[in-house]
């Protein structure tokens, strides 16, 4: 028992559940809502039964990429969160490599059978480039500089971007209705996976600031460590301007249909805790402050994503 909880623990449950929760509000609040109101067919678009089959393949890949990640990062976890440290404490290192490539083995033939029967070209191949994205990550480039963050935060994208890349299907473009459903969603997709960018770039700052003591033992050129903490700060600030002025300027589109709930919970639990970060981040000065505002950072990622309900409210609404 104490094995299995340790397993969880290594392959980090709860950002699992948040991947698989943020795919299931994406599909069922997003993508089959813009297509029975715009295409008025479900019969021809992703099937519960392929998003639950694609949506365990991503949680796979992640909870392999999670495991990977602390078997390269012993060391540097020894001295940075030596509570936490699971392999070799309680799972071994030989087993926590076997478990990586089980775990990622079967993501990938998961993401073939998604391409075969979907027929779409893409998705094998890009559950590939992620397992191999994430090693390299692991190995190599959480190392350097900003490139690390930047895997990191595009990884937390893809998660949203795969799902309208599984209903990128070229032979369905002679349909005009089914194209515009698909516009409709690219238009959401874009519009998630940015705020999951950017919010998570700005988690991957801080998080390299709480790490520094580690990080500057073993040679890892992060931002903080490269470039001060200050310049930190400044850049994890540019990116909160930019990501609550995109959101204000969405929040007065969204005002000319008259959708008050919305804008009332985007105003109360996005905009304003993300003011907060700005206070939090200003005053931060030891590794707990920026622990707790990774923390906060986490939880402003969760209700965005949660803000997909209001478009499947919307178009109950209005059906």
């Amino acid at each position: 028992m104490k094995t299995l909880v340790a397993f969880f623990r290594l392959i980090r449950w709860p950002n699992l559940f948040f991947i698989a929760l943020t795919q299931s509000l994406f599909y069922y609040c997003i993508l089959r809502a813009s297509f029975q109101t715009g295409y008025n067919s479900l019969s021809n678009i992703l099937q519960p039964v392929e998003f639950w089959l694609l949506s365990l393949s991503s949680v796979l890949i992640a909870a392999a990429g999670y495991i990977i990640n602390d078997y390269f990062d012993l060391n540097i976890d020894r001295i940075n969160k030596p509570d936490r440290i699971v392999i070799e404490r309680l799972i071994k290192r030989r087993w926590a490599i076997v478990w990586h490539w089980v775990l990622s083995g079967t993501g990938i033939m998961i993401g073939f059978y998604i391409s075969w029967k979907l027929r779409n070209i893409f998705i094998g191949p890009a559950n590939i480039f992620c397992v191999v994205l994430l090693w390299f990550y692991s190995t190599t480039f959480k190392k350097k500089i900003l490139i690390g963050n930047i895997i990191i935060s595009l990884l937390t994208s893809w998660v949203i971007l795969v799902l309208y890349l599984c209903e990128f299907r070229l032979h369905r473009f002679v349909d005009p209705v089914y194209h515009h459903a698909l516009s409709m969603v690219y238009k959401f997709a874009i519009l998630y996976a940015a705020f999951a960018f950017i919010i998570s770039l700005m988690r991957e700052v801080v998080k390299d600031i709480e790490d520094m003591d580690g990080d500057i033992r073993y040679g890892c050129k992060t931002m903080p460590v490269v470039w001060g903490i200050n310049v930190s700060k400044v850049f994890i600030a540019t990116w909160l301007i930019v990501l609550i002025g995109s959101i204000l300027v969405i929040q007065f589109y969204v005002l000319q249909y008259r959708w008050w709930i919305s804008v009332l919970y985007c105003f109360l639990f996005i905009l304003l805790p993300l003011l907060q970060v700005f206070r939090k981040l200003y005053k931060a000065n030891v590794t707990e402050d920026y622990y707790r505002l990774s923390q906060l950072i986490k939880a402003i990622m969760l209700t965005g994503i949660l803000s997909m309900i209001f478009f499947k409210l919307y178009n109950t609404w209005i059906a």
